[in-house]
């Protein structure tokens, strides 16, 4: 039987913990889990594809190690199933929070089947802890000040509001 390998797409502007929370439970269904930090300059991300990647490998390391399950980090620049043919992943694990993800989801898989049919999607619900957190509104509390520990590992915690703070001291 081959290996099954899981690949975890998103851009993780910042990483969050409705993020951390699918990857620990895709870990579980998978053989190695591939975390796709997706470069995607039309978003404007806040952190450089640097940051976000050495944020989520901070935290994959950790939950690699406690779940015994390869987890790597790579950015990526292409369609995402020319990425999942280039790391041989033979799963996409994606997260759903709302009706409105699946809405998009859906017809995702549509086009990536129509592109790749060898590779499947598997999503998984959001714990109903984190299914309000987003990034976007987590960098906008963040920038106003707000509290985000609950939403975000300390470390992304700690980036945000140096990130934030920075940019407070940078005005005129």
């Amino acid at each position: 039987m081959s290996k099954l390998v899981g690949l975890y797409p998103g851009t993780f502007d910042p990483l969050t913990l409705g993020h951390v929370d699918i990857v620990e439970r895709a870990v579980k269904l998978v053989d190695e889990l591939v975390i796709g930090v997706a470069i995607n300059r039309d978003k404007g991300p806040l952190f450089s594809l640097e940051e976000r990647v050495g944020m989520v490998e901070t935290e994959m390391a950790r939950i690699s190690k406690a779940a015994g399950t390869p987890i790597s980090v790579k950015p990526f620049e292409t369609l995402l199933m020319h990425f999942a043919e280039e790391v041989g992943a033979n799963t996409i694990v994606r997260g759903l929070r709302a009706v409105s993800d699946f809405e998009y989801e859906f017809q995702m898989v549509g086009m990536n089947q129509a592109l790749n049919d060898e590779i499947e999607t598997v999503f998984l619900m959001a714990d109903a802890r984190y299914q309000s957190i987003a990034s976007r509104l987590v960098k906008e509390i963040a920038r106003l000040g707000g509290g985000i520990d609950s939403f975000v590992p300390d470390h992304v915690a700690a980036a945000l509001l140096a990130k934030f703070n920075a940019s407070k001291n940078k005005r005129p």
